[in-house]
């Protein structure tokens, strides 16, 4: 009965999900689901990313956390629109949350929708938001060991993002035991590394959100 419920629900889900992607594909809008642990930088890469985009790719903000909208306000002065979605004690949005929260969008406006998912390694990767691309985030500061002891979330990636690189050489960290570790599990996602504070990897960064905006939404 439970594994009944548990399907039920990811079958419910993704066909919300599948809604979300055709009317975002429809406006040319390119979705990018942002996962990983809490800490991992997702919000200054955000900070970063969309003035770097520039005026020519406008973009969306939802932001998804437990409690607060203190994420939203930092980004709020960077995008078109910003959406705060707190989930109580959910560890992870779901498809529903994300179509009832693009009606505050413009959606015709945008060029990319950025989904900050809720901090976390495990449940965020079994549900389908309705996004194009997701980008996995890694941080120096978390170890080397994420990668194997969290395959599902990485297998599942579209870029691999190791953030705060300027740490390297500071901390303790095995730069070929996470390549070694993602090469078991996935060698179709690109591994860029990035600096929010010096900006090394951006160009990369910016060029493969473009080139998937192409990709993803051809007319």
């Amino acid at each position: 009965m439970k594994i009944n419920v548990v399907e039920n629900v990811l079958k419910a889900n993704d066909a919300v999900a599948a809604a979300n992607r055709r009317m975002l594909s429809d406006r040319r809008l390119l979705a990018v689901n942002l996962m990983s642990a809490p800490g991992s930088g997702k919000t200054t890469l955000l900070e970063k990313t969309i003035p770097a985009l520039g005026e020519e790719y406008p973009c969306g903000v939802m932001v998804g956390d437990l409690q607060t909208t203190r994420d939203a306000e930092r980004l709020g002065p960077y995008a078109v629109t910003t959406t705060q979605i707190n989930t109580g004690t959910g560890c992870h949005l779901s498809a529903t949350q994300v179509a009832e929260a693009l009606p505050a969008f413009d959606l015709d406006r945008l060029a990319f929708l950025f989904i900050e998912n809720v901090g976390n390694m495990v449940c965020p990767a079994q549900f389908d938001l309705g996004e194009h691309v997701k980008a996995i985030l890694l941080s120096i500061p978390e170890g080397d060991d994420k990668v194997a002891k969290y395959p599902t979330l990485f297998q599942q990636a579209d870029v691999v993002l190791l953030t705060k690189v300027d740490l390297l050489g500071i901390l303790d960290y095995d730069l070929n035991r996470v390549r070694d570790d993602l090469a078991r599990i996935n060698t179709r996602a690109p591994f860029i590394q990035l600096s929010s504070k010096t900006g090394q990897g951006f160009d990369q960064w910016l060029a493969w959100l473009k080139q998937q905006r192409l990709e993803h939404t051809r007319a």
